[in-house]
């Protein structure tokens, strides 16, 4: 049982260290810089 879960620890630590390692991609940066416009809207418009 301790050797199921230690595995299972391991592939989802491995999971997201790949993931939060790796470059995005052009179109992931546009839909961060999107967002960040989006964002930036909104708290103009709350602040009026």
């Amino acid at each position: 049982m301790k050797r199921k879960i230690f595995s299972l620890f391991f592939v989802i630590l491995f999971t997201f260290a790949y993931t939060s390692c790796r470059e995005k991609t052009p179109g992931e940066k546009i839909e961060d810089g999107v967002e960040e416009v989006g964002d930036g809207i909104e708290d103009a418009v709350d602040d009026n």
